[in-house]
């Protein structure tokens, strides 16, 4: 199966869900700049202004296409590039136009930047009352840590999530993939949706605190709530499941990963029929979750013994058939080649701008009349200056003056 376009649309005549917004983005690394790709994909316009040295990412190693690096082109599709001098007060008049014009602004500066800046939400909405301003911040703006500086795996670690991950017995290992950074942006997709709607109401804009290490405390999910109730703390997860014994991976006979999620007295009892373990069911001490839960290390023994006698794709192709939800442990060249995800356009392709085409990720919002906005090359450093200055009708020899004088470039 090739690899669909990121363009294509079932109603071509439908605008995408956000179409008229436009966001300013002046957030770099990940956190920020995931939540604005997010945007972008859900049809609005975002500006990203960036230092003259560009957004850090720009110069990530270990891989470049073009002289970028993948990773700034991974998280900055669709959006146009301008470069400013916030420190300059030229440049702050610019962002304050454009505020004018706007409806959301994203950064990612440590609390009190945004004010010595002038870029924060009172100074703007003195400009534009309908602005909606969203910080992500590492800890929020206040609180005992509010000034410190803040990376994902920080926050992974003082959240307890840090704790739970890994083997029983073993150090605690960070998330494979950045969940500090990329829920804090999501979560701050979800504030800016909330505060657009809320702004059909009201007429006003507001501002957004999203703090990373207040994600990660909210993503415990029942694990802290077991520790409110019980006092007791939950150790490396491993590759089970706290209440679910039978929500567990196996190894095969060719030393293959099983994952089962057994969650469910049906599936129970088709697993042990899969696993040749037809006593099981009728077994006192597991006629229940509640009895398997309590009787774990005598059950875990058995189903780690019936799984060894064949191998992996033997034990999927029993379970699927009879339908005990189960998956290979994919590498990630196996899951960006499965034919699912293919099939659901998350594989994608852009056009750069200095040529050649990127892989991407895809959008997963899909909706039923209102498509994914169409994927564009991320912006080349400060790619779009001059015609933004232009739209906000900037003079030509003022533009030229500005740049002369280092405000933008």
């Amino acid at each position: 199966m090739g690899i669909p376009s990121a363009t294509s649309s079932l109603d071509r005549d439908a605008l995408p869900s956000l179409s008229g917004v436009r966001v300013i983005d002046l957030s770099m690394f990940l956190a920020g700049p995931y939540c604005t790709q997010q945007l972008a994909d859900l049809g609005a316009e975002i500006i990203k202004i960036e230092p003259k040295d560009g957004d850090s990412t720009r110069a990530l190693p270990p891989h470049f296409h073009e002289g970028e690096s993948l990773y700034f082109l991974g998280t900055n599709r669709s959006k146009k590039g301008m470069v400013l001098d916030l420190a300059q007060a030229e440049g702050r008049a610019v962002v304050h136009r454009l505020a004018a014009t706007a409806d959301v602004v994203i950064d990612n500066f440590r609390p009190g930047v945004t004010a010595k800046l002038e870029v924060d939400f009172a100074t703007l909405s003195r400009i534009n009352p309908r602005i909606i301003c969203c910080s992500i911040s590492g800890y929020g703006q206040d609180g005992p840590y509010a000034r410190r500086p803040a990376y994902d795996m920080i926050v992974q670690a003082l959240s307890g999530g840090m704790s739970l991950t890994g083997e029983p017995g073993a150090r605690a290992v960070r998330a494979g993939v950045p969940i500090g950074d990329i829920c804090a942006g999501l979560h701050a997709v979800i504030g800016v949706l909330a505060a657009l709607r809320e702004r059909e109401q009201s007429g006003l804009g507001q501002f957004v605190d999203i703090s990373m290490l207040d994600v990660q405390v909210a993503m415990l999910s029942y694990q802290g709530v077991y520790h409110l109730y019980s006092g007791e703390v939950p150790g490396r997860q491993g590759r089970g499941h706290a209440s679910i014994p039978t929500y567990a991976s196996f190894q095969a006979a060719d030393e293959q990963d099983v994952l089962i999620c057994a969650n469910t007295e049906k599936m129970w009892v088709a697993l042990c029929e899969v696993l040749e373990l037809p006593d099981l069911p009728g077994d006192s001490r597991f006629l229940t979750n509640e009895l398997r839960h309590a009787h774990r290390a005598e059950l875990e023994p058995l189903l780690t013994q019936a799984f060894a006698r064949h191998g992996r794709d033997e034990w999927l192709a029993r379970l699927t058939a009879r339908g005990v939800p189960c998956a290979p442990v994919n590498s990630v060249a196996d899951a960006l080649a499965d034919e699912q995800v293919r099939h659901r356009g998350m594989v994608c392709t852009i056009e750069h701008t200095l040529g050649g085409e990127i892989g991407v990720l895809g959008n997963p919002v899909k909706m039923s009349r209102s498509p994914s906005a169409p994927f564009r090359s991320p912006p080349l450093l400060g790619q779009h200056t001059e015609e933004i200055l232009r739209e906000l009708e900037y003079p030509p020899e003022q533009i030229g003056a500005l740049r002369a004088r280092g405000v933008v470039a």
